[in-house]
C-alpha cells in the first residue's frame, strides 16, 4: 500500500475522513474498489471522537523560566502547550502540508513572491477576527532582531511582507520553493497584532484557551467554544500538561493512571512498559537526533584539532546500541538522514582512538574537558555522556561529566555553556534545519559556527530548482558541517511516546513527539 493510501486509511480509522471521501481519493490514486474493500475493518468502521473529560499528559522538558512567547519556544513543555492554544498558517501532516489559517497559497514562477489567502471568520480567543494584518505583524515580529525568535534564521530571507485585503504577500530576497514548509515552524503562531502588544499573552486561535500557566509546574487549556474547526480538534473539555522532568516519576504517573500520555520514553524501559496492562508504546522514527555541541569561538573548542579529536573519540555504534536499544541509528556529525528529500550518503566517521589521540596532542590542550548533561537533554543523555567519557579515555582524553539539574538546563546551560548535551527534532526540509541551527546569522547557531562558504551554498540551494544540482549543494554543506562545525551527532533517535489505552485518536507524527505536539488537540478519552 502506498504511503498516501496508508495516510488516508489512518485518517478514516480516526474519524477524520468519511469512507465516501476515502473511496474517492483512493480511486484518484488508481486503487481498485476490491482492494479498498479488503482493507482493515478499522477503515470501514471509523472510531468516532468522544467529547468531554480532561486529558492529562506528564511531559519532560519544562522549567520555571518558560514563557508563552512563541518566539522563545525552545523545549518540550512550551512546544506542546503552544500547540494547544496556538494556530498557524499551515501545519505539516504525514500526508503533506495542511492549510490552517491560510486557506490557499501560491507563488510566482521564480518562487520569490508568495501569496497566502487568510480564511474568513476565524476568531481569536479575545473575540477579535484573524486578519491578514495580524499575520503580517506576526512575521514582522519574528523578523525583528529584538524578538530573539528561534525562527530568525528563517525570516532573514524575507525582503518584505504586506497585507492586501485577505492576502498576505511575502517577497523574498531569493527564490525559495520551500517557503510554505518554513511557515509551519512552531514559532510562527499567529497572534493579535502579531503579539507586538503582549507576546506572552497566550492568545491565538487554537482549539483551547490558556486557563492555567504555571511554568515549571502545570499548564491547562480550556476548550475554545468558537474554535473554527471543532470537528477536527478540541474534543476534551480541558487538557492539562504536568511538568515531570524525572523519567521514573513520569512513567509511574502513566502506570498509575494519573495521566494519559507521556513523552520521551527511554528505550531501555520500552520492553518493560509493553507488558504493563493499559499502556501502549508509540515509537515513530524520523530525523530527530541527539549529541553534544561545542562553541567554536570559545576556548578550548576554538581549536580545530581539539574538536576533531572529540569527534573521533566517540563510539557511535556502541552508544546507539546501548542507549537506543535498536530504536535509533548511528549519526555522522551532520543533521540529515534518509528521511529527508535530497539526502546523500557520506562516508561514516569511525571511532578511532589513535587518530583522536593524534589530533588531541596536536591541539596542545592539557587537562580535562568539561561536558555538561542532564536527563532532560535527551532520553539516556546521562548514560550517553558516561559512555562518551569511557571511549574518550582510550584516546587519552579526560572528559569530566557534570550532571546539571533539569530545571534551568535549557535557560542556563544550553546556548550558554561551551560544551553540553542537546537534542534536535527534525524539520520538514534541509533548508529549514540548516537555516535554524547552522547559518551564521541564525538565532540558534548553537556552536557559534560562522562559515561564509556554507552560508553562500545555503543561499544558492534555496534558489536552485534543479533537484540534482540542489542535492549536490546540500552534499557540500553536509561535508562542511561534519568536518568544521562544533556538532557531534552520534545518533538519530525516534520519538517514543506512551499512552493509556483509554486514549482514542492517537496517530503518527513526523518530526516531533506526541503527534508533532497535536496529541492533546486531536485525541479524546474513549467512552
Amino acid at each position: 500500500m502506498s504511503k498516501e493510501l496508508e495516510y488516508l486509511s489512518h485518517h478514516v480509522s480516526l474519524g477524520r475522513m468519511s469512507r465516501r471521501d476515502f473511496l474517492g481519493r483512493a480511486a484518484a490514486l488508481g486503487v481498485a474498489t476490491p482492494f479498498v474493500n479488503s482493507l482493515p475493518s478499522s477503515v470501514a468502521m471509523a472510531e468516532e471522537p468522544v467529547r468531554g473529560g480532561i486529558i492529562k499528559a506528564a511531559i519532560q522538558g519544562g522549567q520555571t523560566t518558560n514563557s508563552l512567547d512563541p518566539a522563545a519556544i525552545s523545549s518540550q513543555i512550551p512546544f506542546n502547550f503552544s500547540k494547544v492554544w496556538g494556530e498557524y498558517l499551515v501545519a505539516l501532516e504525514p500526508g503533506g502540508l495542511e492549510r490552517r489559517l491560510a486557506e490557499e497559497f501560491g507563488s510566482s514562477a521564480d518562487a520569490k513572491v508568495w501569496t497566502f489567502k487568510i480564511r474568513n471568520g476565524v476568531e481569536f480567543h479575545n473575540g477579535k477576527t484573524v486578519t491578514a494584518e495580524d499575520v503580517v505583524a506576526t512575521l514582522e515580529r519574528h523578523s525583528n532582531e529584538q524578538s530573539r525568535s528561534g525562527a530568525l534564521g528563517i525570516t532573514r530571507g524575507i525582503e518584505s511582507i504586506k497585507a492586501q485585503g485577505r492576502d498576505v504577500v511575502v517577497t523574498l530576497k531569493e527564490g525559495n520553493s520551500d517557503l510554505p514548509y518554513l511557515m509551519a515552524d512552531y514559532h510562527f503562531i499567529i497572534q493579535p497584532n502579531g503579539g507586538k502588544d503582549d507576546p506572552a499573552a497566550g492568545i491565538s486561535a487554537g482549539p483551547y484557551k490558556v486557563a492555567v500557566n504555571q511554568p515549571g509546574t502545570r499548564h491547562v487549556g480550556e476548550r475554545f467554544k468558537n474554535f473554527w474547526q471543532p470537528d477536527k480538534m478540541g474534543f476534551a473539555d480541558q487538557v492539562e500538561i504536568i511538568v515531570v522532568n524525572d523519567p521514573t516519576a513520569q512513567t509511574s504517573a502513566l502506570q498509575g493512571g494519573q495521566v494519559h500520555m507521556i513523552n520521551r520514553v527511554e528505550p531501555k524501559i520500552v520492553d518493560l512498559l509493553k507488558h504493563v496492562p493499559g499502556v501502549e508504546i508509540k515509537p515513530v522514527s524520523g530525523p530527530g537526533h541527539v549529541g553534544f555541541i561545542m562553541q567554536c569561538d570559545t576556548a578550548p573548542f576554538d581549536n580545530f584539532d581539539l574538536r576533531m579529536a572529540l569527534k573521533l573519540a566517540i563510539n557511535r555504534e556502541e552508544m546507539a546500541d546501548k542507549i537506543q536499544r535498536g530504536y535509533g541509528s548511528v549519526g555522522n556529525d551532520f543533521p540529515i538522514n534518509a528521511s529527508y528529500p535530497l539526502f546523500t550518503e557520506i562516508e561514516q566517521r569511525p571511532y578511532d582512538p589513535d587518530k583522536a589521540k593524534f589530533h588531541y596532542n596536536k591541539s596542545g590542550h592539557d587537562g580535562t574537558v568539561l561536558l555538561r548533561t542532564a536527563n532532560v537533554a535527551f532520553p539516556g543523555a546521562v548514560d550517553a555522556a558516561q559512555l562518551y567519557q569511557q571511549s574518550a579515555a582510550k584516546a587519552g582524553i579526560k572528559l569530566e561529566i557534570k550532571r546539571e539539574p533539569g530545571d534551568g538546563y535549557w535557560s542556563e546551560v544550553y546556548l550558554k555553556q561551551p560544551f553540553c548535551a542537546t537534542y534536535w527534532s527534525g524539520r520538514p526540509t534541509q533548508d529549514q534545519i540548516y537555516s535554524t541551527f547552522y547559518q551564521s546569522s541564525a538565532q540558534w547557531n548553537e556552536t557559534h559556527f560562522f562559515n561564509e562558504k556554507f552560508d553562500k551554498l545555503l543561499t544558492e540551494a534555496r534558489a536552485e530548482f534543479d533537484q540534482d544540482k540542489r542535492k549536490n549543494l546540500y552534499h557540500q554543506m553536509a561535508l562542511i558541517v561534519r568536518d568544521q562545525s562544533g556538532f557531534i551527532i552520534p545518533m538519530f533517535i525516534p520519538n517514543i511516546d506512551a499512552i493509556s489505552d483509554k486514549v482514542g485518536g492517537f496517530g503518527p507524527g513526523i518530526n516531533f513527539e506526541l503527534m508533532d505536539g497535536y496529541a492533546l488537540d486531536k485525541c479524546w478519552l474513549k467512552a
